[in-house]
């Protein structure tokens, strides 16, 4: 893990007036120059932009009003998918969303590779009309609108890392909050940040760039999740130590503890009821782990050592409502999967084992996923 860079404060004079006898001379207008973000830019590899703007080509049917929530969700599909998922493609640039029967429903390619690249974490805005994307190594979180596939909003300076306003350090997992604004990991700033969209200013910050350990709120060791739960708190996941922390937006901690059997926690989750915690395990096997914080008892567990089974750098793991069984991202084999939790087999999978690609079937680097309960696509593509 990279240890943060702290950037200089960009500071702007005022260009003193000449004096001459007590008297101030009459000065000429001086163009105004723009001022750079005072962070430090980054070089932009081959493997950072993967495949370019990239689309599967599918013509796209016309998308369903939104007619669900999250708790009110619409009729589910049933097993071994209940509701199709968008997924951030990250190497692909674009968010694709697929429905139960592996049809392409929605897609948003990049609009340009300059502020739109590496999509890493998506997520529904509450009432299901935007979507929430980190990208950590373009350094920037940006809102989508889902009906407009457009741009609504960016926070972040692209390709430039930093701490200032307007600047972040390897971001992930964004969400829009219930009351409008926009929560985020930035990982490499060791803290936790609230942005509101209308002003583009930090309203709460937990932790902060330098010593990075874990003392929350006031310190955080390298967190990378920050998801919000039903009440409000959120659960914040740190990579040092595994450790899992739920904190009420007042910056008071409800309980933190270790995430058991985990090596690289990644962006855990509660369980669909709230009372226990699910976690990836981003690494190589990887593991998925269902546990109590109250006692760090494990309830279920997915760990598979080789073959087809096994999972590669998993990055996302959900307890699907409606069944109960897992659905992941298995990020460097290519595929999005849904495990049956009581056989613990893999009963449905988007993407290939180790194939690349961005036509129909096939995905580059997957590393988000997020359900949409908001709109009936069973009714819609069955019209």
């Amino acid at each position: 893990m990279h240890q943060p860079t702290r950037s200089p404060i960009a500071r702007l004079s005022l260009t003193a007036l000449p004096l001459l006898a007590g008297l101030v001379l009459p000065v000429s207008a001086q163009p105004v120059k723009a001022v750079k973000p005072a962070g430090i830019e980054v070089t932009v590899t081959p493997d950072m932009t993967g495949a370019g703007i990239v689309s599967s080509g599918v013509k796209l049917p016309p998308i369903p009003p939104v007619t669900g929530s999250r708790t009110q969700r619409v009729p589910s599909w049933g097993k071994p998918l209940p509701y199709p998922i968008v997924i951030a493609d990250r190497r692909n640039n674009r968010l694709i969303e697929i429905a139960p029967d592996k049809s392409i429903v929605w897609e948003f390619p990049s609009p340009s590779l300059k502020v739109y690249r590496g999509n890493e974490d998506v997520n529904f805005s509450p009432d299901g009309k935007l979507l929430a994307v980190s990208e950590e190594d373009n350094f920037d979180i940006h809102l989508v609108d889902y009906e407009k596939h457009a741009l609504s909003w960016t926070y972040g300076t692209p390709d430039t890392r930093g701490s200032g306003p307007n600047l972040l350090n390897y971001p992930d997992d964004a969400h829009l909050l219930a009351d409008g604004q926009v929560i985020a990991a930035d990982i490499r700033n060791c803290r936790i940040v609230i942005i509101n969209p209308k002003t583009g200013a930090i309203t709460t910050q937990w932790g902060a760039p330098g010593p990075c350990k874990h003392n929350p709120p006031s310190q955080l060791a390298h967190p990378n999740g920050a998801t919000p739960m039903a009440n409000g708190d959120i659960l914040v996941t740190e990579i040092s130590d595994a450790w899992i922390s739920r904190i009420t937006r007042a910056g008071k901690v409800v309980w933190s503890v270790k995430a058991p059997n985990i090596r690289y926690p990644s962006d855990a989750f509660p369980t669909v009821d709230g009372k226990q915690v699910i976690v990836a395990d981003f690494w190589k096997p990887g593991r998925v782990v269902i546990f109590d914080p109250a006692t760090r008892k494990v309830t279920w567990e997915y760990f598979v050592k080789d073959g087809e089974g096994m999972l590669d750098h998993s990055s996302i793991a959900r307890e699907l409502p409606d069944t109960g069984d897992i659905l992941v991202v298995d990020d460097l084999h290519d595929r999005v999967i849904v495990i049956d939790r009581k056989t613990k087999a893999i009963i449905w999978q988007y993407g290939e084992l180790g194939k690349k690609g961005h036509s129909p079937g096939l995905l580059n680097y997957p590393d988000g996923v997020d359900l949409d309960v908001f709109r009936d696509w069973k009714t819609a593509l069955r019209k």
